[in-house]
């Protein structure tokens, strides 16, 4: 960190303090997701601090590491941010002529939302201390992050800092005004709670990204979904495949309830076009539904979860999240329209 750009940052170079910080953007936008669940709501964050970091430089006396330094301004945006009374609220089910099955129950997190890998692949990966536990995949995975948004603030503050980027205990108790003791105690509580959130059982592995078997499992997927083939669609289900909708609150757990949602969908007369993406390390698919003019417009973005040649979760966004995947609101339809 050369002393001249830090000189020069204090002495108002704008120029300067983007070369200081433009290496750490990208993983701390990283950071704030993971905090937030919002990808829109980590932008904002991120703006804050930089914006914080560049009024504070004078404050900055080099003890840590300027990453570090970051960290701590982007961590406590983020628990101020969560403690913020305007969360996303839940929307109300507004599909014209589909009346959806009783959910297997509400969602606790209705304000999830995707991120693009496309925007993750930008940056360089975050280096990790020897203490962390998850491997970058893992730890951007919608199920992990979804698990994330029901700690308590600062126990989700210290896991992610801790078990994710793997921070020494003093680093992280600096970083939050606390102990080294609060931290590992809030750390024990955070991980028993993870625990608590996150799927029992073995579990097949999902394939690995960009293989064979994903492209075949998922091009199966597009045929029965474009073809609205509830059938072939379920026999590429697990028992216990699990379906959200944020920021509908609804969820699903099970083929049969799933195929009752979707038998209501398809029977609608509603057809589709699928485009693929990819989404926190997954497989996705913007959602375009057909119009008799021949145009598709987009409805949605859909998330899968693998496990082994089967999906066992679907996690349907609405069509807010499209721009940020480069994706249009429209486009010409690949099928007949109803």
């Amino acid at each position: 960190m050369p002393a001249d750009l830090i000189s020069k940052a204090r002495a108002g170079d704008g120029d300067a303090f983007r070369a200081l910080t433009q290496p750490y953007l990208r993983e701390l936008q990283v950071h704030c997701y993971r905090m937030l669940g919002s990808f829109q709501d980590a932008e904002d964050v991120l703006q804050d601090t930089l914006l914080a970091a560049w009024r504070g430089l004078d404050g900055f006396q080099q003890r840590a590491s300027l990453r570090t330094w970051l960290y701590r301004i982007a961590t406590n945006r983020c628990l101020n941010a969560r403690r913020a009374a305007g969360r996303r609220p839940a929307k109300e089910w507004d599909m014209p002529n589909v009346e959806p099955p009783e959910p297997t129950r509400m969602g606790e997190v209705v304000w999830l939302q995707p991120f693009p890998d496309a925007v993750l692949e930008q940056g360089v990966d975050a280096p990790v201390g020897p203490e962390a536990r998850y491997e970058r995949t893992e730890a951007l995975s919608l199920a992990f992050v979804t698990a994330l948004q029901v700690l308590p603030p600062r126990q989700l503050a210290v896991l992610v800092l801790r078990d994710v980027l793997g921070f020494p205990a003093g680093e992280v108790a600096d970083m939050l005004g606390s102990s080294v003791e609060s931290v590992k105690s809030a750390l024990k509580r955070a991980r028993a709670g993870l625990r608590h959130r996150q799927t029992a059982g073995d579990r097949e592995p999902a394939p690995a990204a960009g293989s064979a078997a994903e492209h075949a499992l998922v091009a199966k997927f597009v045929r029965a979904y474009e073809s609205a083939d509830v059938d072939a669609l379920l026999a590429l289900l697990t028992d216990d495949v699990f379906m959200s909708m944020p920021p509908l609150p609804f969820e699903y757990e099970g083929r049969d309830i799933v195929a009752r949602f979707y038998a209501g969908i398809f029977g609608s007369g509603r057809r589709s076009d699928l485009v693929a993406t990819r989404a926190n390390g997954q497989p996705a698919f913007a959602v375009y539904l057909r119009t008799p003019t021949g145009i598709s417009h987009g409805t949605g973005l859909f998330v899968l979860t693998l496990s082994g040649e089967r999906i066992r979760a679907m996690t349907r966004f609405d069509n807010s999240v499209l721009p940020w995947f480069g994706l249009p609101r429209s486009l010409p339809s690949r099928g007949a329209g109803d």
